[in-house]
């Protein structure tokens, strides 16, 4: 996915955020692959998530923060 306001590709909290909220499938579908070979991602995609749990609207983020917790445990 190429993010509007990054100029690296990497999954630094910024990208996650950019993928987690205007992402599509396939950009999911990669950052799930990145997680499950490095699950250190699941920890940064539970402190973005944190942040947006207060609104019951966001429903992306409540997603990924219910999969990084099954991740982790």
């Amino acid at each position: 996915m190429l993010h509007r306001h990054l100029n690296h590709q990497g999954f630094t909290l910024a990208a996650i955020d950019d993928v987690i909220g205007r992402g599509k499938r396939r950009d999911w579908a990669e950052l799930r692959r990145a997680a499950l070979q490095d699950p250190a991602l699941f920890k940064k995609v539970l402190r973005i998530c944190e942040a947006y749990t207060q609104d019951p609207y966001a429903q992306r983020y409540h997603f990924w923060k219910h999969y990084a917790e099954r991740h982790l445990a």
